[in-house]
């Protein structure tokens, strides 16, 4: 069939050969076209970048320095609450004075939470009372508690008396317990409740005051007197049908705390359970709960605190501190170790015969003394962490006790014997190496039964195993190391001269 005289097959040919032309046309075209130069070429910078570049300028010092809020603003938005309170701990009372008018009672709020106890107290000293009541509304009650703990009794009155009613007494009612007690780490920020409500009724509550509570995961389930009588997770409540009652969702098996115990204990518990949080209870009743967070601020506080006072420091030391105080805080501990030496001493003292005719025990005996120090604080150490998660059962000491002295007796046996053999080349008297490997295997006896029994047995006197196990520790190993060494030593005088 023909169409203006041209079959099928010659239309088809003509329209391949244009569309051809014209895709050649159009890619000339392209090609044609003006480079772009100069600073076409470059373009010009995203906003973005440049707001970025321009929020990157300024530590905290400086946007404080220049109270520049914007900058600020910004500031706080891209940087961790964490990483601010620890940049605002380096700057001196007069740029916190500046810094904090310029920032929102949020911001404020957020970086007060985050910081230590010195420096909150610092920061509330820039702010009047009636600011400070503003920051508090962004805070948790248990935090609100700590600062005015360490308010002057006079201002702490004050800014309580400022506060709402129904705040005062939350308030009021935290500042009763100790401040290392459960009570008084615990926080209000929780929700409660009715066993009779259905889920959505329950839902539709936390809707309402989750945005204000600090711990959302785990619930408290109450009943009309307010006595806590189960806990519901919050997945398992958006899971179930609308209709359920919670009742029937809880888990009656609730691990709880009485306000007046320790805080060590709370945290312990948190630990073996692997709980999100802990109901601290009084008759029945939930008084509010232990959050994880402030868990993990006590295990660092008291880790922190045992480690120190092991040392005979005190744990409100610091590089800070002015001179006098820092010799108060550690003369008393140096004096008492000043004591245990004239002990270890008067040892020495009752053996100078034997050193004067053996000059070279002078030298040895320090090597035998320091080992069983050594071995004794290891097993010490073991003790006191075992302690702090746990009591020692009575009916396993001996077990221990056995195990402690077999493994002093081998690694006493062990360094006896390279001690021995480089006294033997040094003095080239092998009766030498019998004495310090009979005094080594003696006292890492010595330190290992010392070792267990001192922390246990001052743990059961309910005194704190990590200050007190030191002393009693290095005056044995000492004096005992010493007698031990010393005496085997006149044993053999015959034989060393």
């Amino acid at each position: 069939m023909k169409k203006n005289g041209m079959n099928e097959r010659e239309e088809l040919e003509a329209a391949e050969t244009d569309g051809r032309i014209e895709e050649e046309e159009l890619q000339k075209g392209q090609r044609e076209q003006p480079e772009p130069v100069g600073e076409e070429l470059k373009g010009q910078p995203e906003a973005s970048d440049q707001q970025e570049k321009y929020e990157d300028r300024g530590t905290l010092q400086e946007l404080a320095q220049a109270e520049d809020v914007k900058g600020l603003e910004r500031y706080f938005k891209r940087k961790e609450p964490i990483d601010i309170a620890q940049e605002a701990a380096g700057l001196s009372d007069e740029e916190l004075a500046r810094l904090t008018p310029e920032l929102s009672d949020d911001d404020l709020a957020a970086m007060i939470e985050e910081s230590d106890d010195d420096d909150r107290i610092r920061i509330a000293r820039t702010l009047d009372d009636k600011r400070l009541l503003m920051t508090f509304r962004y805070m948790q009650k248990d935090d609100i508690v700590d600062i005015l703990g360490d308010f002057p009794i006079g201002r702490r009155k004050t800014v309580i008396n400022l506060m709402k009613s129904e705040d005062r007494q939350i308030i009021t009612d935290l500042l009763k317990y100790p401040e290392e007690s459960a009570g008084g780490i615990m926080t209000t920020g929780y929700i409660a409740l009715r066993e009779e409500l259905t889920v959505a009724q329950g839902l539709d509550k936390i809707r309402e005051v989750g945005p204000k509570t600090e711990q959302i995961d785990t619930l408290y389930v109450i009943d009309r007197r307010r006595r806590l009588v189960g806990t519901v997770d919050l997945r398992i409540l958006l899971a179930a049908p609308r209709t359920q009652k919670i009742s029937a969702l809880m888990d009656v098996h609730v691990v709880t705390i009485e306000p007046e115990a320790d805080q060590e204990d709370a945290a312990r518990l948190v630990s073996r359970y692997d709980l999100n949080s802990l109901p601290v209870v009084s008759r029945g009743q939930i008084l509010g709960v232990i959050t994880v967070d402030d868990v993990i601020d006590v295990l660092v506080d008291e880790f922190d605190e045992d480690m120190l006072q092991m040392a005979g420091v005190n744990r409100e030391e610091t590089l800070e501190t002015p001179l006098m105080e820092s010799v108060k805080m550690r003369l008393p501990w140096l004096l008492i170790n000043l004591l245990t030496a004239f002990l270890a001493s008067a040892v020495v003292k009752g053996f100078e015969d034997t050193i004067s005719q053996v000059v070279a025990l002078s030298a040895i005996m320090t090597i035998i003394s320091g080992m069983g120090g050594n071995a004794g604080t290891q097993t010490m150490s073991i003790v006191v962490r075992h302690l702090s998660k746990e009591d020692i059962d009575w009916k396993m000491v001996g077990k221990d006790l056995i195990k402690e002295m077999m493994t002093g007796l081998i690694d006493g046996a062990i360094n006896g014997l390279v001690t021995g053999l480089v006294v033997v080349a040094m003095y080239g008297n092998v009766y030498l190496l019998v004495i310090v490997l009979m005094s080594m295997v003696g006292n890492l006896v010595i330190a290992g039964l010392f070792g267990l029994l001192v922390p246990v047995v001052l743990k059961k006197c309910h005194a704190d195993p990590a200050v007190a196990s030191s002393i009693f520790l290095t005056t044995a190993t000492d004096c005992l190391g010493f007698f031990i060494f010393l005496g085997l030593a006149k044993l053999f005088m015959p034989l060393l001269i």
